[in-house]
């Protein structure tokens, strides 16, 4: 059997890099797919201690959080694709939706 320092490495690292991905990166794209990642590192660290704890807690907040990413997903696009349609550009620091 894996340890579970294993699996929280693998979950740190992950978040690690959606985390610099928000920070260093500019495409809106390329933010909500490291927010993804930083959920997905959060869902395995959730998976990890439900499993080793034996406790189902764990596994029902990973579904609520794969349902509030989702959501995330769906309402994100959105906003990029109206702001790609309205400045033509997916980059946060020039696109600027509160000028007239």
């Amino acid at each position: 059997m894996v340890p579970a320092s294993y699996y929280l490495i693998l979950s740190a690292i992950l978040f690690t890099v959606g985390a610099v991905g928000v920070l260093i990166r500019r495409n809106a794209l390329v933010v909500f797919m490291s927010v993804e990642m930083m959920l997905n590192a959060a869902n395995l660290t959730l998976l990890t201690y439900s499993r080793f704890l034996g406790d189902v807690q764990g596994q029902v907040f990973v579904l609520l959080v794969i349902a509030v990413a989702a959501a995330e997903v769906a309402v994100g696009l959105a906003i990029v694709v109206a702001l790609f349609r309205h400045e033509a550009t997916t980059d946060v620091d020039e696109a600027n939706l509160l000028h007239g």
